[in-house]
């Protein structure tokens, strides 16, 4: 059996790898383009046009990824300080939003529930409720992986626990590599993987989003909310890509994908509930409690996050230890700080309804009419744009800030466009969009092809379901 924090195969085995043609441009256009606005006769004032340089550096770099997302953060951030655009407090803003801190507590609890063996243990306990048989298991594995989505914040996270599930059975029923099986189950895996965090305000992506929502706009948007207003689109995009799934990737005559017992036996070896599950469970149970009750008790996702994360931090209770701490990624709280310091930079210096102007405004004519013409044109447009830009926060922090402006100045329904704009970003059909999808795609069990075939279905598939429940639904939960 694979443990449940097994690593997935390297792309490529060299430590160091060579520079990219891509590289080289990204470089160049980083550089190039903040010298030309710095410099550029354009009707700006002086403040207005050095921030959108700056900003100009971040985002180029961002989107050619010429070096890691946190530092780019950081240095722009630097820049807008030490070049005097503005002064400290609000170029390192981001820091005191608690976006940032809401994607520290989820990294914590995504350990937690890790770390114990309890993802592992519920996604088990999942597909032995659903059933043996390969349309069973698989639809076992899509509800476990969207189950996983509320307690592990990390759609990497999810593939790698789900990934070593479904090795394991895989190993059991004697299919391997290349069969139709394989291909099925670990396309959808990514393909889920990358989507249900969209529907829930759980990975890094999805937070940010609220965050950016929130702060634009000062509209208190609820982990329920978000929860109860995707949650139809849920069920049915988990019946549709169970069904697409075994239509596209039917068993082989020889798989033999049928014995419970074989499942029993690989859920017996997990032995009985440890301490740290237990204490795993009760610190999950009650920050889900909290989420779903949060328009009762109005207390901030962020603020259960970061308690429960902290809580399994504390010595007595002990479910992270100083190890653990240690082996924690910061980059992407770092990069969501710097990344929420930029938007609002851009806002206070003006620069920003100059984006809004050339990005969104071609828009107008097309969704001012119809709330459904509104859905589409969002939907595809913020689909498009991410082809462009590899990271789904690189695409939320460089996007939504104009748009929510652009939204506003045209009188415009904020909160459903920043939602559907956001959710958005889980539509995908190429690997690099997204590191959820590289993840999946490193197990070497499918190609590029099917991610695009999957991944084209499934957008369309979203675009349609948006048409319905957007329009008519969501008014009912007050997004309107």
């Amino acid at each position: 059996m694979v443990s449940a924090t097994a690593a997935p195969v390297r792309l490529n085995g060299s430590r160091h790898p060579s520079v990219s043609f891509r590289n080289i441009i990204g470089c160049v256009l980083a550089i190039a383009a903040p010298m030309i606005i710095w410099f550029s006769p354009i009707s700006l004032n002086p403040t207005s046009k050095h921030a959108l340089a700056v900003a100009s550096f971040m985002i180029v770099s961002w989107i050619t990824e010429t070096m890691p997302h946190a530092v780019t953060g950081m240095i722009g951030c630097y820049l807008f300080w030490a070049l005097k655009i503005v002064p400290f407090e609000l170029a390192f803003g981001g820091f005191a939003d608690e976006t940032p801190w809401f994607v520290f507590g989820a990294a914590l609890f995504g350990v937690m529930v890790t770390k114990s063996g309890l993802a592992c243990r519920l996604a088990y306990m999942v597909m032995r409720r659903v059933g043996a048989g390969y349309s069973r298991l698989l639809l076992g594995l899509i509800i476990s992986s969207f189950l996983l989505t509320l307690i592990v914040p990390s759609g990497m996270a999810c593939i790698v626990i789900m990934a070593s599930v479904a090795l394991g059975v895989m190993d059991v029923f004697h299919v391997g590599k290349g069969s139709s099986v394989g291909r099925g189950i670990f396309v959808t895996l990514t393909c889920t993987a990358g989507m249900f965090d969209k529907m829930v305000i759980s990975g890094a992506a999805t937070i940010f989003g609220r965050g950016l929502i929130r702060k634009e706009t000062g509209i208190e948007l609820y982990w329920s909310q978000w929860l109860m207003a995707f949650l139809p689109i849920v069920v049915v995009t988990v019946l549709v890509i169970w069904k697409l799934a075994i239509w596209l990737y039917p068993p082989e005559p020889q798989a033999h994908i049928g014995s419970m017992e074989c499942l029993n036996e690989e859920f017996r070896k997990l032995g009985p509930w440890s301490s740290l599950e237990k204490k795993s469970f009760i610190l999950m149970s009650g920050a889900i409690a909290l989420w779903s009750t949060d328009f009762l008790h109005h207390i901030s996702p962020a603020v259960v996050g970061i308690g429960a994360g902290l809580l399994a931090a504390v010595p007595r209770i002990g479910i992270i230890n100083q190890e653990d701490l240690k082996r924690l990624n910061y980059l992407p709280v770092l990069f969501t700080a710097t990344a929420i310091s930029m938007g609002s930079v851009l806002g206070q210096t003006k620069a920003l309804q100059t984006m809004t102007s050339v990005m969104f405004d071609w828009m107008r004519p097309l969704i001012s009419g119809h709330t459904y013409s509104l859905v589409l044109v969002t939907y595809w447009t913020a689909f498009v744009y991410h082809i462009f830009l590899g990271n789904e926060i690189s695409m939320l922090s460089t996007s939504m800030p104009a748009l929510l402006n652009f939204a506003k100045t045209a009188n415009l329904p904020v909160l459903p466009i920043g939602m559907v704009w956001a959710f958005a970003g889980g539509g995908k059909i190429f690997a690099y969009q997204s590191a959820v999808m590289v993840t999946g795609y490193s197990y070497g069990y499918f190609d590029g092809r099917d991610l695009f075939k999957m991944g084209i279905i499934l957008a369309v598939l979203e675009s349609v379901l948006l048409l319905i429940f957007v329009p008519v639904y969501w008014p009912l939960l007050g997004i309107r």
